[in-house]
C-alpha cells in the first residue's frame, strides 16, 4: 500500500478487512440491522425524540435514537456498542452510492469488525475517562463506509486515519443526568466516520500511524493498550456480539439474571447482597436514580423491579417506578459490592451473584451473550416490544422482517421518522 517496509496497524486492519465476507457473517449482520432498528423505533418514546426530530436528514435523526434506551448490541470485550455506530453510516453511504443488500451487510460486518477490534485494543485507562462507543465508533463508521464505497486498502487507510485524529467522547456526561450527549456521541462517531471516509474516497490522505506513533491515539489515550487485537486471528467478530433483553445498562444485566433465578419470596425481605465486577459497581452503583438514565444505570433500582415486577419492562426505569414507593423500599436493602472472581473474569464474562432471604443466585454470562444466546422468539418478541414503546403498529414488526434491500429500509425509517 504505502511502498514502504514497515506496516502500521491501520494497514494491518485494513488487509483483515478486504476479506470476503462469508453468508454466515452476513446473516448474524441481518440479525443486528434488525435490533438496531428496534432501537431506533423505541428510541421515540425517549426525551432524545424532540431533538432527533428536529434533524433534516432521516438517518440522523436515526444515529441520534440507537442508543437511547440501553438496548443496542454490545461488545464486552471492547466495552462498547457497535450497532448504533456502524448502521447510520453503513446505509447512509449505501444510500448515496444505490448499493444493493448485501454490500449494505458486507459493509456492516467490516464496521463492526474495525471498532471491535480497536475497542478491544483500547485498556482499562481509556474506558475510565473516554466512552469507547464514540472512539473507536469512528473507525466502526469509516470502515463501513470504506467498504461500501469501494475504497481500496489504501484509502481505506486514509478513512481510518482521520477516524483515529478525530475521535473522541469523554464520560462527563454520566455525571450530569440532564445532559443528553451520550446520544450525540454516538451519533457523531457515525456521521463523522462517515464523513472520514468520504474525504478519503477524494483522496484526502490520513495519518498511517495514528495508532501507534508518538502522538498517536495510543499515546495520548491509553497507557496499556493491546495493539495485537488489531490483527489477532479469528473470524468476523459480529459473531461475538452480545444481544441485550432488558432496557438498562449491559453492567446490570448480569444482576437481572441473577435475581431472576432467586426463589420466589427470597427478595421480599431483609438485606439484598449484589456482587459483581468493578466496573457494574463504577457505572452502576446507583442507591437513589433521580431520572430514567440513572435508573437504567442502578443495579439497586434493577434488583428492586425483579422484586416488585419481575422481569424488567421498559416502563420499570422511567420516572413512575423510580417513585414508586414499593420499589423505593427494596433500593434502600441493596447492598454492592465487588467480588474478585467476578472481577478476574471480566471483561470476556460479565458476572453477578445476588444473595436474599437464604438464597444465591448467580450468572457468570448475562442472556444475551453468546454463551447464552437470545433464540428467534427472543429476537422477535424484542423486535415487536421496542415499536410497540415507539407507538408504531405491530405489522411494522412484520415489514423490518421482510425487508431485504436498502430502498425498504430507508421506506421504514421514512414512516417511523
Amino acid at each position: 500500500m504505502s511502498g514502504t517496509a514497515l506496516q502500521s496497524s491501520t494497514e494491518g486492519l485494513a488487509a483483515l478487512l478486504a476479506r470476503p465476507v462469508d453468508g454466515s457473517a452476513r446473516a448474524r449482520a441481518r440479525l443486528h440491522l434488525l435490533d438496531w432498528l428496534g432501537c431506533v423505533a423505541g428510541g421515540k418514546a425517549s426525551a432524545v425524540w424532540p431533538v432527533a426530530a428536529a434533524e433534516p436528514d432521516l438517518l440522523t435523526r436515526a444515529a441520534l435514537l440507537g442508543n437511547v434506551l440501553e438496548m443496542d448490541d454490545v461488545d464486552r470485550l471492547g466495552r462498547l456498542h457497535p450497532g448504533p455506530v456502524v448502521w447510520p453510516a453503513a446505509l447512509s453511504a449505501a444510500r448515496e452510492t444505490g448499493a444493493s443488500f448485501d454490500a449494505l451487510l458486507d459493509g456492516a460486518v467490516r464496521g463492526y469488525e474495525a471498532m471491535i477490534r480497536l475497542g478491544r485494543a483500547l485498556d482499562d485507562h481509556h474506558y475510565a475517562h473516554w466512552h469507547p462507543t464514540a472512539t473507536a465508533g469512528h473507525f466502526g463508521a469509516a470502515a463501513a463506509a470504506a467498504s461500501i464505497f469501494g475504497l481500496d486498502e489504501e484509502r481505506t487507510v486514509w478513512a481510518l486515519g482521520h477516524a483515529g485524529s478525530l475521535a473522541g467522547g469523554l464520560w462527563q456526561v454520566r455525571h450530569e443526568p440532564a445532559a443528553m450527549t451520550k446520544a450525540v456521541h454516538v451519533a457523531q462517531a457515525a456521521l463523522a466516520g462517515l464523513w472520514h471516509a468520504r474525504l478519503a474516497r477524494a483522496g484526502a490522505a490520513g495519518p498511517r500511524f495514528i495508532l501507534e506513533g508518538p502522538q498517536g491515539m495510543f499515546a495520548a489515550m491509553c497507557r496499556t493498550p493491546l495493539p495485537e487485537a488489531l490483527v489477532d486471528a479469528g473470524g468476523w467478530r459480529i459473531a461475538e456480539v452480545s444481544f441485550k433483553p432488558w432496557g438498562a445498562c449491559r453492567h446490570a444485566h448480569p444482576t437481572i439474571d441473577a435475581a431472576l433465578k432467586l426463589p420466589p419470596g427470597a427478595l421480599a425481605e431483609g438485606p439484598i447482597m449484589v456482587e459483581s465486577y468493578g466496573d457494574a459497581l463504577a457505572f452502576c452503583d446507583q442507591a437513589v436514580p433521580r431520572t430514567s438514565g440513572e435508573a437504567k444505570f442502578s443495579l439497586q433500582h434493577a434488583v428492586a423491579v425483579v422484586a416488585v415486577r419481575g422481569r424488567p419492562m421498559l416502563a420499570d426505569f422511567e420516572p413512575a417506578a423510580i417513585v414508586d414507593p414499593a420499589i423505593a423500599a427494596v433500593r434502600a436493602r441493596v447492598i454492592c459490592r465487588s467480588a474478585p472472581g467476578f472481577d478476574t473474569a471480566y471483561p470476556a464474562h460479565f458476572g453477578a451473584r445476588v444473595l436474599a432471604g437464604g438464597a444465591a443466585a448467580e450468572v457468570r454470562d448475562a442472556w444475551g451473550d453468546p454463551e447464552a444466546p437470545l433464540d428467534a422468539a427472543g429476537h422477535a418478541a424484542k423486535l415487536r416490544r421496542l415499536l410497540a414503546w415507539g407507538g408504531l403498529p405491530p405489522e411494522e414488526a412484520e415489514a423490518a422482517e421482510a425487508a431485504a434491500s436498502v430502498d425498504a429500509l430507508l421506506a421504514l425509517l421514512v414512516r417511523w421518522l
